[in-house]
């Protein structure tokens, strides 16, 4: 009997391989245009498009917005989220997980950058003295089985301010109908409804998401990019 798409989505991270996706980064220029995959040009209009959805929820510099205090960027690279976004009117200080040290190297000591932990998500554990008023994990959960983007996410959800801390993840989508498996990079692209099932998993609430929109211009053909705003269920 045929298996169902469903199925079929369940097991395909199983094909991940932790050492071939490092290896493939290794080999990455440290710089806008190998972090985007040879697309350099849809940098801008990422960063202006996560700065307008942290604004629905009053986080900016803008008259009647708020800056955070801590945050923390998830597969930082060599932080073009970081400094494009967080350090420019976001957020005071930046913590950054990042496996890839040639990529965080130019970050270290830079102002407002204050941990750099070179390790993999599935490997970061939070630190004890420190809560984020927001989490930024961008075009990074691919190389994660679900099993180990769940766990991330867990603790993520335990390093969050309990009062108004906010978990975004923005990643592209399948539009296949089931997750996708990418031997380039040992990588999944996933259906928008398993980020939401590993989302309820992690014991978390979806409170917004939103298709990222500007990426399609004239020769440019990307797969769908969404941003899930996230807080604790309970």
């Amino acid at each position: 009997m045929a298996e169902n798409s469903n199925a079929r989505s369940r097991k395909v991270d199983s094909l991940i391989s932790r050492d071939a996706g490092r290896k493939y980064w290794e080999g990455v220029a440290a710089d806008v245009n190998g972090m985007l995959g040879g697309f350099p040009q849809v940098s801008r209009v990422d960063l202006r498009g996560s700065r307008n959805f942290l604004a629905k929820f009053g986080i900016g510099s803008k008259p009647g917005q708020r800056m955070v205090a801590s945050a923390l960027e998830g597969g930082a690279g060599i932080g073009r989220i970081t400094e494009g976004l967080l350090l420019d009117g976001i957020a005071r200080q930046v913590d950054i997980i990042e496996p890839i040290a040639k990529f965080t190297a130019a970050l270290q000591g830079k102002p407002g950058v204050r941990t750099v932990f070179t390790m993999g998500l599935e490997d970061w554990q939070p630190p004890p003295d420190v809560q984020y008023d927001l989490i930024w994990i961008q075009w990074c959960v691919a190389h994660l089985t679900d099993e180990q983007l769940v766990g991330f996410l867990e603790r993520c959800k335990s390093a969050l301010n309990p009062d108004d801390g906010l978990i975004v993840v923005k990643e592209n989508n399948s539009t296949s109908g089931a997750d996708e498996f990418d031997d380039l990079d040992s990588s999944v692209t996933r259906e928008d409804r398993t980020f939401r099932r590993i989302f309820a998993e992690a014991g978390l609430r979806l409170i917004q998401a939103e298709l990222a929109k500007g990426f399609n211009t004239g020769t440019t053909k990307l797969l769908p990019v969404r941003m899930y705003a996230l807080k604790p269920a309970q």
